[in-house]
């Protein structure tokens, strides 16, 4: 059987690219394609340094670093790859790459990471955030993204299986092309967090910052609580505004490397995640160190956390709905057990992602005899 793995592009090594890396193990001898190849050299290991084929955006001009201004022509460049001669089509979805044209005796299966956030229900946040919603540049954005979402339904067809990475994004997949998806959460190196039992007396977050993390909203909520000291790790356009409202009450690391932030999130008293995420790695990723977390209860967080028992919610995005979680947290602090709290997070391991994606794709291929 000859397979080919589509992948939307590859610029570093992230989330969805966890999830590649596990496919190009399940399947060590399948064909990879992306709109753009620019991982550094010592960063190819988890394609097994591949061969990848690219689409003609790759040698379009500025492509290194602005690839996402030519999203325009990603829909085209993804219909352009001839995957004619492959029997199994596995596509690694947020933006495109589920677009690619199959035949009626071809298998398609989508592990969808969320149909694209920009062109459907966060359009209004996306183009408020790149100053795209004023002017005539804000009414061609519009209509562009308008085109985008007619392309998205229409190239839903070709799928024959979604699978999603959290009923969270299920959801979002039957709401915007009515079809029905398996959960298949995403792997978690849960083996590389080992469990702390004794906690220290802060509190810890940590994540790229961009405006929907909302690490400005953690930062502000936690500079009126100036007897919580709260340790901040990460960098990102943001970094300026969220020192800005910060207190002396928190420290501000910036980038840190894997083994600070493991230090970091073994000690803390609790982990805090404001984002609305599609499924949430860090959380489960605190949880695998014994740490609770305390999250906004919106979106693939509220599949990974146990309230009461693995953490709480906060209901609102404001600084007050935060305060307000974190007095909770600190008078029930007794009940989160930091071993059964690290039980929560094993569910969500790699060894049980490849078991269930590899039970997926022997259903489809029986099913399809």
């Amino acid at each position: 059987m000859r397979i080919a793995i589509v992948h939307d592009w590859l610029i570093v090594y992230a989330g969805a690219e966890k999830v590649l890396e596990q496919f190009l193990l399940l399947f060590p001898n399948a064909d990879l394609f992306t709109l753009v190849d620019f991982l550094p050299k010592n960063q190819r290991d988890f394609i097994q340094n591949k061969k990848v084929y690219t689409s003609f955006i790759q040698s379009l001009p500025f492509a290194r670093k602005k690839y996402r201004h030519y999203l325009p022509l990603m829909p085209l460049a993804i219909e352009q790859f001839d995957l004619s001669s492959y029997d199994l089509i596995i596509s690694s979805s947020h933006a495109v790459a589920k677009g690619v044209i199959t035949g009626p005796d071809q298998i398609h299966i989508c592990y969808c990471h969320s149909p694209i956030r920009y062109a459907w229900d966060l359009q209004h946040q996306y183009l408020r955030e790149s100053g795209l919603d004023k002017g005539i540049i804000g009414l061609i954005a519009r209509w562009m993204l308008h085109r985008l979402r007619m392309w998205d339904v229409r190239t839903a067809n070709g799928v024959d299986v979604f699978v999603a990475n959290s009923k969270f994004i299920a959801r979002r997949i039957w709401k915007t092309y009515r079809r029905e998806a398996v959960v298949v959460y995403p792997p978690v190196d849960v083996e590389a967090f080992s469990l702390k039992m004794d906690k220290e007396d802060f509190y810890l977050t940590a994540s790229r910052m961009v405006p929907y993390k909302k690490m400005d909203l953690i930062v502000e909520a936690f500079s009126r609580m100036p007897d919580k000291k709260l340790v901040v790790i990460g960098d990102g356009p943001d970094f300026e505004k969220v020192r800005s409202k910060a207190g002396p009450n928190i420290e501000l690391l910036g980038y840190q490397p894997f083994d600070v932030l493991r230090d970091y999130m073994q000690r803390a008293r609790a982990f805090i995640f404001a984002a609305e995420e599609d499924f949430g790695i860090a959380p489960v990723e605190a949880q695998a160190c014994g740490t609770p977390v305390i999250a906004y209860g919106k979106g693939g967080v509220t599949e990974t956390v146990l309230p009461g028992e693995t953490g709480l919610f906060f209901e609102e995005q404001t600084p007050e709905s935060l305060i307000k979680a974190v007095a909770e947290f600190e008078a029930s602090i007794d009940c989160f057990d930091p071993k059964r709290i690290r039980k929560n997070a094993e569910r969500f391991s790699v060894t049980r992602f490849r078991k269930e994606f590899s039970e997926v794709v022997e259903q489809v291929l029986k099913n399809m005899k």
